[in-house]
């Protein structure tokens, strides 16, 4: 059975999407933000379920206020392609804080050369945004590039985890 809840952020009203599992708790299948490029909308049939992500709404909540670094839920790994979810495994290994190239994902994950541009591709198409943690793939030269819920959010999110260079 897939079940939905929205959970307000400052970044918007959060699109949570599952399974429902034992115990009534879901298994995470999407984080959506508004305005989400390739975001998930809610489908005929599924069923609004707040209890199922009660854990979830929680971490969101100590995440966004500054006193969670990382995320322990529940998610199913089986969406994508084998390519991007080893890509996605690699984003989880980013540290909280802290920025890596879409060239490091590459070299990571074994590829190098034109598969940068297929890494940058499995990033955007991750499921899970803010709790599987792509907003900290950055440009080569430090820029700040492709977020599928817009680069200012990106910019929060790399500004609340104190990963943004600070002008003197």
């Amino acid at each position: 059975m897939t079940v939905y809840a929205y959970v307000d952020g400052p970044l918007g009203e959060m699109l949570l999407v599952g399974r429902l599992a034992e115990g009534g708790r879901a298994v995470l299948c999407s984080l959506s933000l508004p305005g989400q490029k390739g975001g998930v909308e809610v489908e005929d049939g599924w069923t609004c379920a707040p209890g199922a992500f009660e854990d979830a709404a929680r971490q969101l909540g100590e995440y966004f206020a500054g006193r969670r670094d990382r995320f322990d839920l529940a998610y199913d790994p089986g969406v994508g392609t084998e390519f991007q979810r080893r890509v996605w495994r690699a984003l989880e290994e980013i540290p909280y804080g802290t920025t890596v190239s879409y060239g490091d994902v590459a070299r990571l994950v074994g590829s190098s050369g034109a598969g940068v541009r297929a890494v940058g591709t499995a990033i955007g198409r991750n499921p899970l945004l803010v709790v599987r943690p792509c907003h900290r793939v950055i440009g080569a030269d430090g820029s700040l590039r492709g977020y599928a819920a817009g680069l200012e959010r990106k910019e929060r999110l790399l500004g609340l985890e104190g990963a943004l260079e600070r002008s003197a």
